[in-house]
């Protein structure tokens, strides 16, 4: 019985180091990664010490933008790939917390393991899909128990680009895939 007890204990432990380690990709309603509700626009560069971190500043109220963009934090590995873009609540401040995060790489992914290399067949079998909107480029997928919108291109769909047609979850093929994820903080 000793000798049974301490592979076990040591099994234990290495589960419990191997789920801890994932969390840097976990997604899930109000969660991304190591970001949170919580996380404000001084402490990203931190959390991402070890990928690069572009700002992307707007002009804030000051500006002569009539059209003011919003700010935007982009993460990149250090090998130039994209991970995320962050938006914040509140621009020009960094201790503004997280409006939105776009995800573009599929490591980060849900426990049912959505992620944006999912094709709508996995979206609709894991996942509640609260309402369909049509733009003219794209049908946008809101999805209430993560606070997500996924973004379809109409090209996928067989629908003309430029038309805002209406698109019912029936007329989306299942092997259409992801345009955009953005897990939403508010």
């Amino acid at each position: 019985m000793k000798n049974l007890i301490k592979p076990l204990v040591i099994a234990l432990i290495s589960v419990v180091f191997i789920q801890c380690g994932n969390n840097k990709y976990d997604v899930s309603k109000g969660k991304v990664g190591e970001l949170t509700t919580k996380t404000t626009m001084q402490e990203i560069e931190g959390i991402f010490k070890n990928d690069s971190v572009v700002k992307i500043l707007s002009e804030g109220a000051k500006g002569n933008n009539f059209y003011q963009e919003d700010d935007k934090y982009e993460i990149f590995e250090k090998g130039g790939k994209h991970l995320l873009t962050i938006i914040p609540n509140e621009q020009l401040d960094s201790l503004s917390t997280i409006k939105s995060i776009e995800i573009y790489d599929n490591r980060f992914k849900t426990k049912t393991g959505l992620n944006i290399g999912s094709s709508f067949q996995e979206i609709n079998a894991n996942n509640t899909i609260s309402k369909v909107e049509s733009s003219f480029l794209s049908a946008t997928l809101f999805i209430d128990d993560l606070n997500a919108t996924i973004a379809l291109d109409k090209e996928d769909l067989g629908l003309k680009d430029f038309s805002t047609q209406k698109v019912s979850i029936e007329q989306i093929p299942d092997l259409a895939k992801i345009k955009s994820l953005t897990i939403w903080f508010n």
